[in-house]
């Protein structure tokens, strides 16, 4: 089923630069579509770092259980990346197909195959025939090059209506470095990061126990922030790869609250949020970007807690999908968290536009100022729940029809 392209994508494809140790290439196989790409191979040069952040969910597939179990060996030689068949809920058939894919790339590039991480999206419950992807893999190694980022976007992509990439350079021990990321995510969104894919690469030399604190925490300040409709895949991957191909490793890394890795981090972490925002923007059906922001609760946590309740919330969604100002609607969502909300402290702002506090409707209220932002296509919704210092901002998209339209012909 084509779709169009989501109003909130971005105006362009960013320019991704080369990143030393990685060379990338992509293959139409014929797993579920036709004439385009769906499989990927990203080779990286040896002696790469991995981390990697995966999905919490309790029927995950075969490849994040290979990819959780191989993050222990510290070391990355490929990762390849499917897209049409998740090849999960597939049983033991799904585990022999990434074994054999695993032997198969390892072979290629005379490594262990708990170096070739992989990563699959797509329907769930259909076995996938490893040969798809096997007989792929030689030719893939031989056209591998270091500008394939435009191509390695698309090739992950299944519902989604765009790319996404992004980029930035930083110093890190004296050098400037690179991080690029591509990730594909359109529906089934939510933390623990959904059915969405993202792969991140960067020239840096970091060990994988700091470079796994470091994206840990990038996840959490930006995948785990965005929901699309509430629900949590079994294929959610993050995976970053770094080769070491500036040089300048910095020395006696032991934290990853090293001072010197604080540029690095914050990189890392608004290079995470980009994508994380790209992956709602293209949420399906979506014609609205949402930013929620909760202050005044208990804790962080609990900020969160409640931010993801209006976020998720079909009747808060729906309202804006609607261009109606219903903020009765967010009044609900606050309750229902679950956590502590004092009502007659609550306030609630729309575009900059105080709608209730101290528990009723501001008296100088008129609808009609708030319609130009309604009518917009990014919406910022505020909340002060009167409890404490807890912050939180989460994003997501509004609820169309043409979500309906997308997940009940998708198999089709």
């Amino acid at each position: 089923m084509a779709h169009q392209v989501s109003p909130l994508a971005p105006a362009a494809f960013p320019e991704l630069p080369p990143i030393a140790g990685v060379k990338l290439a992509a293959a139409e196989t014929g797993i579920r579509y036709r004439n385009r790409p769906d499989v990927l191979l990203a080779v990286m040069e040896p002696g790469t770092s991995v981390a990697g952040c995966f999905t919490r969910s309790k029927s995950r597939s075969a490849p994040v259980d290979w990819c959780a179990a191989s993050l222990a060996g510290g070391s990355a030689r490929a990762v390849v990346i499917n897209a049409g068949n998740a090849n999960a809920f597939t049983g033991k058939a799904g585990v022999s197909t990434v074994r054999a894919v695993a032997k198969s790339a390892a072979r290629l590039l005379d490594c262990s195959p708990s170096e070739i991480f992989q990563a699959s999206t797509g329907v769930i419950g259909e076995p996938l025939d490893p040969s798809f992807i096997t007989d792929a893999l030689e030719k893939l190694n031989g056209e591998a090059r270091p500008d394939g980022w435009g191509m390695a976007a698309k090739a992950i992509m299944t519902t989604d209506t765009f790319p996404k990439a992004a980029t930035v350079k930083v110093k890190l021990g004296g050098r400037t470095v690179t991080i690029n990321g591509i990730a594909k995510g359109s529906g089934m969104i939510a933390p623990d990061m959904a059915t969405m894919l993202v792969f991140l690469f960067t020239d840096a030399a970091l060990p994988p126990k700091i470079l796994q604190k470091l994206l840990t925490r990038s996840v959490d300040r930006s995948f785990n922030c965005i929901t699309v409709d509430g629900d949590t895949s079994t294929s959610d991957t993050v995976l970053l790869f770094a080769t070491g191909g500036a040089g300048g490793a910095v020395k006696g890394l032991r934290s990853p609250d090293d001072a010197r890795l604080r540029p690095f981090a914050r990189a890392l972490d608004g290079l995470c949020l980009d994508l994380a925002q790209q992956v709602a923007k293209d949420g399906e059906g979506a014609e609205k970007f949402i930013e929620i922001t909760i202050t005044g609760a208990e804790n962080d946590r609990a900020a969160h807690r409640i931010a993801m309740s209006v976020a998720n919330s079909p009747l808060v969604k729906t309202a804006i999908a609607g261009e109606d100002a219903n903020w009765g609607r967010v009044v609900m969502a606050v309750g229902k968290a679950g956590e502590k909300a004092e009502r007659d402290r609550l306030k609630i702002k729309i575009g900059g536009i105080t709608v209730a506090k101290n528990g009723m409707r501001e008296p100088s209220y008129r609808e009609e100022e708030i319609m130009p932002h309604m009518k917009g296509r990014n919406i910022v919704i505020e909340a002060d729940v009167g409890v404490g210092k807890g912050r939180a901002t989460v994003w997501t998209c509004d609820l169309t029809h043409r979500y309906i339209d997308i997940n009940g012909s998708y198999r089709s």
